[in-house]
């Protein structure tokens, strides 16, 4: 796995490990004991609802804790103006002419259909470290590739909305 995860990712990663060990657990293990008091077991969704919910958390548990334990740190060392980590760039794809906006986060934090892209994506790995005014070609594989150039640079850092996705 190896994932290359900022402090704050680790630190909000153990908040989430915190949260489902202490209060979601809990919870999915009330619901368990209220649906097995209910009788026959062979028919009963309400437990096999409860159980799958709970085998979730803990399959969830087991993914962060295996994430921070084998994540390689890093650090963003990035000039202001330079497209870097929870920085914000808007670019023109040069084929077409058409402006997107996006924000480089970490894998553990990308999601393409809010605009959230990972470091390690081809457009992320293409942007990092270029200035506006600068065009770049992001190369999708060997064989297809496309020209951006880049409009602006805005340093806007993480929010409510950047959080760590669900796998």
């Amino acid at each position: 796995m190896n994932d290359r995860l900022t402090k704050k990712d680790i630190e909000d990663m153990e908040r989430e490990i915190e949260h489902r060990k202490l209060v979601v657990r809990k919870e999915l293990l009330e619901h368990v004991k209220e649906a097995r008091a209910q009788g026959d077991l062979s028919e009963n969704f309400e437990y096999y609802a409860a159980k799958k919910a709970k085998n979730e958390n803990e399959s969830r548990i087991r993914f962060l804790e295996k994430s921070i334990r084998t994540a390689h740190i890093i650090e963003d060392h990035t000039a202001e103006d330079q497209v870097g980590m929870n920085k914000t760039v808007r670019v023109k794809i040069l084929d077409d002419n058409e402006e997107e906006v996006y924000k480089i986060v970490t894998t553990v934090r990308g999601n393409s259909l809010k605009g959230l892209i990972s470091i390690e994506s081809p457009l992320g790995k293409a942007l990092i470290g270029h200035r506006a005014g600068d065009r770049v070609t992001v190369r999708v594989n060997p064989e297809i590739s496309y020209d951006l150039e880049i409009l602006s640079v805005e340093n806007t850092g993480l929010s409510e909305e950047d959080a760590i996705r669900d796998f």
